[in-house]
């Protein structure tokens, strides 16, 4: 068995290259590597200064020791090679680059993605409702890697098509972009603006988004710059109001962001968030990588709501000023010289073309949300009262009443869960109790603390417990 493992260990090596100890630069940069005892690599360069600055008067010559075939250093007594022990976690090493062709193929196939109308069937089986939603994030998937898989020898380059996401919170903005790439088989990193600041300051530089990527593609930069990058409370860099003081994570991360979002080469730290001196670095070509961004966008909807009442708020056809108040779905009127008013600026605007908004959820759609998907949450607790050999059933009206309560809370399908693990505590701490529950039936009373559930013993008829198990 060890020798199975041992020689696993050696073919996933061979697909990674070595980085100097001490600059951090790969293998394929540097040349050859000099390895000393605990797998520490040093790049020759590297260790030519070193002998040069202990031997002023001239040093040893590192190309003598390649004509001679060394191929390791001999035990270097100034150095504590115990300290040095597993300097390189395998998370910093990069995988080695194929070398490329003159007429490189295609790392996609325009065979391999699904036709839009196909991403949307299969969005439609996770994620209840939001038809136009899923219908501009299919189109611009689709058309987007369509966009990489093209060549330009005809003069024509197709634009990145970026999205920009605006949706109440609890609506399914992140569980739309996980299920998108979970169908497309592309590396996927999800990241929030809230921790990005200017370069020089504490917290996320911008370039760490594409590290997540990277990491996600288990460091192969040729997968990751297929990938897609999500980039949720994409709202919290807006420009700040207060002029007075130094906004560091707001407008200066949207400037930042500008050269990433459009397509550049960035250099990215390896398995590190942050830059130091004892993190490699690698090149990432950002032009084929998809962004989506994402936000609630507080406030907004006051925007939305004083550009409409300007246009009849005089005489004696102008709208009521309290028309809007109880629209919903008032994000879905959303224009991007609205968004520019929330606080982000027009060059940001600019590389995010694709601009849509997701609907508020109604109770139809919670009750939809709690059974119909695939991974739907009362599936989930009749799975695990199955494990028990019981059956769970959930009246209708019980469905209602638990989408009505969502609703209350105004966080969107977040709710549902809270709410059915509060009235499911005691029945399945009761239940593995009794050998004889057979089913349990979930009624409208007892989620509205008016009543019981209904236990139905095995081959008994079913009593109503009035006052819970």
């Amino acid at each position: 068995m060890s020798e199975i493992q041992n020689n696993e260990e050696e073919v996933k090596s061979k697909d990674y290259e070595d980085v100097c100890y001490i600059c951090r630069r790969p293998e394929s940069v540097t040349g050859p590597m000099i390895h000393i005892q605990g797998d520490i690599c040093i790049c020759s360069d590297c260790m030519q200064k070193t002998f040069d600055a202990m031997n002023s008067s001239g040093g040893m010559n590192l190309g003598d020791m390649f004509n001679m075939n060394i191929g390791k250093m001999p035990n270097i007594s100034m150095i504590n090679l115990a300290d040095l022990q597993g300097a390189i976690p395998q998370s910093q090493k990069l995988k080695k680059k194929k070398p490329k062709e003159k007429k490189e193929a295609p790392v996609l196939d325009i065979h391999s993605i699904p036709a839009p109308h196909k991403i949307k069937a299969s969005l439609d089986e996770y994620v209840v409702g939001q038809e136009h939603a899923k219908k501009v994030m299919s189109v611009a998937v689709y058309n987007h890697y369509k966009r990489v898989m093209s060549d330009d020898r005809d003069g024509v380059e197709i634009e990145k098509s970026n999205m920009l996401m605006i949706g109440p919170t609890g609506s399914g903005k992140t569980y739309l972009v996980k299920t998108l790439a979970r169908l497309l088989d592309v590396p996927l990193a999800i990241t929030d603006a809230t921790s990005l600041t200017e370069a020089g300051y504490i917290g996320d530089d911008i370039e760490s988004v594409v590290s997540k990527l990277l990491a996600a593609a288990d460091n192969d930069v040729e997968r990751a710059e297929h990938g897609i990058i999500f980039i949720d409370e994409i709202d919290k860099i807006a420009k700040k109001r207060n002029a007075n003081q130094r906004d560091v994570s707001g407008e200066s991360v949207q400037q930042g962001m500008l050269k990433l979002l459009e397509g550049a080469e960035i250099e990215v730290p390896v398995g590190a968030s942050s830059k130091n001196a004892m993190v490699p670095m690698t090149t990432v070509d950002t032009r084929n990588i998809l962004f989506i961004c994402g936000g609630a966008f507080p406030d907004l909807d006051e925007i939305i709501k004083e550009r409409l009442n300007k246009a009849a708020s005089i005489g004696f056809k102008s709208d009521l000023k309290d028309k809007y108040d109880n629209d919903e779905n008032l994000l879905c009127q959303v224009t991007v010289e609205d968004v520019r008013k929330f606080g982000m600026i027009p060059e940001f605007l600019g590389r995010l073309p694709i601009l849509f908004s997701l609907e508020a959820l109604t109770e139809d759609m919670l009750v939809k949300i709690l059974s119909e998907p695939k991974n739907a949450i009362l599936k989930q607790y009749q799975k695990l009262l199955a494990m028990d050999e019981v059956d769970l059933v959930f009246d209708e009206g019980a469905l209602h009443a638990i989408a009505r309560q969502a609703k209350e809370k105004k966080v969107g399908a977040r709710a549902l869960r809270a709410i059915i693990e509060e009235f499911m505590l005691d029945i399945m701490y009761e239940i593995p109790k009794d050998d004889n529950i057979g089913r349990v039936t979930i009624t409208e009373d007892y989620v509205e603390k008016k009543g019981g559930p209904l236990i139905q013993m095995r081959g008994v008829a079913s009593i109503e417990q009035s006052a819970g198990i």
